[in-house]
């Protein structure tokens, strides 16, 4: 499997909301470069960390991936429904690394304003 179809087989598994996990390699490491910064190292506490994240998540579009050798930076559009029923959207910058088809490192940038406190 090439970086861009891993990449494309987890983004559509996530669209589906069934089986995205798989394509985490067990010892991922996880950087959220918003303010403060949050490193998670190993895929059960990624899971833990996204929980509510991945459980809000309405729709998802890919807007771009851009691939070179291992790595990818996909340009995604979230919209998102907290469990007050209060929906935003949130345009994201993901960037992954991909070994033997699995995601082991995945940096995101994006503005948390809209994100409830």
């Amino acid at each position: 499997m090439t970086v861009r179809e891993t990449i494309q087989g987890y983004f559509a598994a996530l669209r589906e909301q069934r089986g995205w996990q798989s394509f985490l390699s067990d010892d991922l490491v996880f950087i959220s470069f918003t303010s403060p910064i949050k490193r998670v190292t190993g895929k059960t506490e990624f899971l833990k960390a996204t929980k509510r994240f991945y459980s809000s998540i309405v729709s998802l579009e890919v807007r771009d991936i851009l691939c070179d050798n291992e790595k990818a930076c996909a340009l995604t559009h979230y919209e998102l429904r907290m469990a007050d029923n209060h929906s935003f959207t949130s345009d994201v910058s993901e960037i992954f690394t991909v070994k033997d088809g699995h995601i082991n490192s995945f940096a995101i940038y994006f503005d948390s304003a809209p994100f409830p406190k």
